[in-house]
């Protein structure tokens, strides 16, 4: 789906390792460069696939923030619903461009 690294993901590294921590998924014994493949609730998922596709081309650090926490926010109806437009839409850039701009303007 999307993919964050360096910064982006350090700005809501915090977020993703509680979910994940919630969800019972461990990653202190991941070592550097070993994947696994561990099972996740649809909420999660739908959340986890949301933040990383939204905020894979943001640079703006206040918007990140802003995006992270709305999609926080968002009920499982709402996240699937946006996660749907950005995925099976012609052009998901502009749906994607719409949600950047409604979270980052709260």
């Amino acid at each position: 789906m999307a993919g964050l690294g360096g910064h982006k993901l350090l700005l809501v590294e915090g977020a993703v390792l509680r979910r994940l921590k919630a969800e019972q998924v461990s990653l202190a014994k991941l070592k550097k460069g070993e994947a696994r493949r561990d099972p996740l609730s649809e909420d999660l998922a739908l959340a986890m696939g949301l933040l990383f596709k939204l905020l894979a081309p943001m640079r703006n650090v206040a918007g990140i923030e802003n995006c992270a926490r709305g999609i926080d926010a968002m009920a499982r109806e709402e996240a699937a619903y946006w996660l749907g437009m950005a995925m099976h839409r012609r052009n998901p850039r502009r749906v994607l461009a719409a949600l950047r701009l409604l979270l980052s303007a709260s």
